[in-house]
């Protein structure tokens, strides 16, 4: 959450404050300054605060940003000498902050860079209160002028980053535009959206809100942006009754954990109504949680091509048994949407999630994902650092940097990552960590024949077929 310093007077003021609520996410915190009592109503959202006096007053304003902190200010003032004034106030106190002011007069600010004027009544309260943080651009005048064109920029940090488009679901909107580098790209499902990236996006005004919400958070919107919902499958005629009620029993405590919408269980090929009132029984206590049976055998692949869009599913969770059938599992792979391959041992006791890192490019798309679901289930996050490849200098910067990018994410995330470098086998590594998540990118490799793995150096595609420590697969575009 941003602080924002807001100085208001005069009826644009009283515009522009009107728009801010409009135009509130709950993403930022206003502190706002004013001295006309009629600028306000009776009522403002929890993160407007409100300090009533004149700002051209030194001792007043250094007082109030001995309190707060600010990361801008905004001045709409409607009195020429009281906006030089507080100007010369807040330089006076901090010479860089940033200052968005409202300026009908031309004022001459060319040596201070960290200024910005506008000075037209209407399209200044458009324009200054969209120059803030977190808060969403749309266009005012195009199509039904409903706000049903948006700009939104990818910040670093969001799970959106380092996700290619053609994985991401787009019910009701559709990204149609992406400027990088100040340069227009062309859209292909395969094009993969990196951090200050800017997406112009069209669809319904209160689904934008909602995508917008969704980009520019950093934290807790897994399985967003693959989908909303988890989805577990359970088929009775291969698998045993413990492991079945193991697997629903983990992936309940999941749901709870997670921010996902809803739960699905589908049952396939049932053989007892015991088992499958059993199952029923275990969910009553959990909210948002669809039980399904099969009872037309329509088949993994029918069942799974039915059930992906009806229920906008974000994650697959199957156990060992299941993703054995490599044939079936192959129509999962191709959804391209993650996939939490269940163990032998118990998810919900795991405290830490285990990355071993292997090809940069992988795991750079992986990382916010990582992030975010270790803060989601309270993991503490261990990066193993080593080089199965022996790629030389060049293979040490690149990893370097990539070590640089997870310090940086555990900034923004505010999630200790600790990063440890040794010479050790990582498979035996992992075989020794039943309390933890792996997380891995999915790759179309890991379906190879097992034996055909014994020849690979590649440790994610051997780790695969590990059966002790529960992993989540995450897709990625392979080059």
């Amino acid at each position: 959450m941003k602080q924002i310093l807001v100085i208001l007077d005069g009826i644009v003021a009283k515009k522009l404050l009107e728009r801010m609520v409009q135009a509130n996410t709950l993403d930022n915190l206003y502190d706002i300054v004013y001295t006309d009592k009629s600028l306000l109503d009776d009522d403002y959202p929890v993160n407007f605060r409100f300090y009533e006096f004149d700002s051209t007053s030194l001792f007043k304003l250094e007082t109030l940003l001995q309190k707060i902190f600010p990361s801008e200010v905004l001045i709409v003032l409607d009195s020429k000498d009281d906006t030089i004034y507080t100007i010369k106030n807040i330089r006076h106190i901090k010479y860089n902050l940033e200052i968005i002011v409202y300026d009908p007069w031309g004022l001459d600010c060319q040596d201070d860079g960290h200024i910005y004027k506008y000075d037209s009544t209407q399209i200044s309260a458009n324009g200054l209160v969209e120059r803030l943080p977190n808060i969403p651009i749309v266009a005012q005048n195009i199509g039904l002028r409903a706000g049903e064109i948006m700009e939104i920029k990818i910040p670093f940090g969001s799970s959106f980053a380092y996700r290619y488009i053609g994985s991401i679901e787009q019910i009701e909107w559709k990204i149609f535009g992406l400027y990088r580098n100040q340069k227009m790209i062309p859209i292909r499902p395969s094009l993969i959206l990196k951090p200050e990236d800017i997406i112009l996006v069209i669809g319904k005004p209160q689904v934008l809100m909602q995508v917008y919400s969704a980009i520019s958070k950093n934290d807790g919107m897994f399985p967003m942006p693959f989908g909303q919902n988890i989805f577990l499958f359970i088929d009775m005629y291969i698998q045993e009754e413990d492991e079945i009620k193991d697997a629903v029993n983990e992936s309940l405590i999941l749901h709870k954990r997670l921010n996902n919408k809803k739960f699905i269980i589908k049952i396939a090929r049932p053989t007892t109504l015991e088992l499958i009132n059993k199952i029923k029984n275990m969910a009553l206590e959990f909210d948002n949680v669809i039980v399904e049976v099969d009872y037309y055998n329509l088949g993994f692949k029918n069942i799974i091509k039915n059930d992906i869009k009806k229920y906008n599913i974000g994650m697959m969770i199957l156990t060992s048994t299941l993703m054995k059938f490599k044939e079936a599992i192959v129509d999962i792979f191709a959804l391209r949407i993650p996939i939490l391959k269940l163990a032998t041992s118990n998810l919900s006791l795991a405290k830490k999630s285990v990355i071993f890192l292997n090809d940069v490019k992988s795991y750079e798309q992986i990382s916010p994902v990582i992030m975010d679901i270790s803060n989601q289930l309270k993991l503490d996050i261990n990066v193993f650092d080593y080089d199965p490849m022996g790629g030389g200098h060049s293979s040490v910067s690149n990893r370097s940097e990539l070590l640089k990018h997870f310090e940086n994410l555990s900034k923004i995330f505010s999630k200790e990552v600790k990063i440890v470098s040794n010479g050790k086998n990582p498979i035996r590594e992992l075989k020794s960590y039943n309390d933890a998540l792996q997380i891995l990118p999915l790759k179309k490799n890991m379906l190879k024949n097992r034996w055909l793995k014994i020849f690979s150096t590649d440790s994610d595609i051997i780790a695969y077929e590990l059966t002790n420590i529960n992993q989540l697969l995450i897709p990625i575009i392979e080059e």
